[in-house]
């Protein structure tokens, strides 16, 4: 039987992982390796135990750095597993700094690579995802893409003879767990269906400039309804006290953060993957930077793109209504993601 070398270390991409994971282990023998990018519990232990799963065979236990200290620690950790494991694949997440360490990993010892959520581009070359991104795309074997534009971004940058059109894994996820989602979480903060936004503000973007951090509370401030934000104690620290009818709540688990989702006015948020679920269960959504790389949210007129300029987060908020009534799922694969990637991943093992 085949080995493939799963690396994940960050909440996105336990959100990711757990689909496939289920689907790999019925074909081929996985190891799964933590880096340990997120280590606090709300972030991993009980997030990986919620999504079912499966306990790390590998915990490399990084913790927190700046990025290239960080993604050191990492590689080196990999390249020792690599040597010691001997996979037949590696198989990364998404365009976190884990995501980057498992393909220098990969490329130093020979092993070949698949990058699952390959060719997205935002056309922000600085930022940090979009560095890992290209990076991992670039030394990876295989680009398995969720969208058709994804596809075309690789063909673009000359590795279209890499790239397969799979689907997103993520709604694969989405859709078993939207039966599961725990609606009770609305009655513990006394909130109605459709009364209410759901907020979340992380990317470096926003959260290391404080004046974009502070535009965008002024703007969730105005909004006439409440704004659920689950905040980590950084954003925490930086609110620094009650803002108007934003409710902080610590960071939800995945079942939770889907009913909110389901049930919300409108996503607000800065987060990719919190942009496809709100267009996987229906909810509008109002993207708190300049540009994303889900564009077909946006084509579909079921995501607007506002920066931080809070009159444009009110207006989007309170005022857009999508052009669309529902969601294409078939964007995105349809929910076979996972069956795809196997069969992709079989073909490139020799069968």
């Amino acid at each position: 039987m085949k080995t493939v070398l799963s690396v994940i270390g960050a909440r996105p991409q336990f959100v990711k992982a757990a689909p496939l994971s289920r689907a790999l282990r019925g074909r081929f023998h996985e190891i799964l390796v933590h880096t340990g990018q997120h280590y606090d519990p709300d972030m991993s232990a009980r997030f990986r135990s919620e999504l079912g799963l499966p306990e790390p065979d590998v915990d490399l236990g990084v913790g927190s750095a700046g990025h290239a200290e960080q993604t050191a620690r990492m590689t080196t950790g990999l390249v020792r597993v690599l040597a010691e494991r001997k996979p037949d694949v590696v198989l990364t997440y998404g365009d976190t700094n884990s995501a980057l360490a498992a393909s220098l990993a990969a490329a130093r010892t020979g092993v070949p690579l698949a990058h699952v959520e390959a060719g997205l581009r935002s056309g922000v070359g600085d930022m940090p995802e979009e560095v890992n991104r290209v990076a991992t795309d670039h030394l990876s074997d295989l680009c398995l893409c969720p969208t058709e534009n994804a596809r075309k971004n690789l063909e673009a940058e000359g590795i279209g003879d890499r790239a397969r059109l799979v689907g997103d894994v993520m709604l694969d996820g989405c859709l078993a767990a939207a039966g599961r989602a725990e609606r009770g979480v609305l009655d513990g903060l006394e909130l109605e269906p459709g009364g209410y936004y759901f907020a979340t503000v992380h990317r470096a973007s926003n959260t290391d400039d404080v004046a974009s951090f502070l535009s965008i509370l002024s703007a969730f401030g105005r909004l006439r309804h409440p704004v659920v934000f689950p905040a980590h104690p950084r954003s925490r620290a930086m609110l620094g006290g009650p803002v108007g009818n934003v409710i902080v709540i610590p960071p939800a688990g995945y079942f939770a953060t889907i009913a909110l989702v389901m049930n919300a006015r409108k996503v607000l948020t800065d987060s990719g993957g919190l942009q496809k679920e709100a267009f996987f269960l229906g909810t509008p959504c109002v993207t708190l930077r300049d540009t994303t790389e889900w564009t077909e949210t946006v084509d579909a007129g079921r995501n607007r793109v506002v920066g931080a300029d809070p009159d444009a987060i009110v207006a989007a908020a309170e005022e857009w209504e999508p052009d669309a009534e529902s969601a294409d799922l078939e964007l995105y694969g349809g929910g076979k993601a996972c069956e795809r990637i196997v069969g992709e991943l079989a073909t490139l093992l020799g069968g």
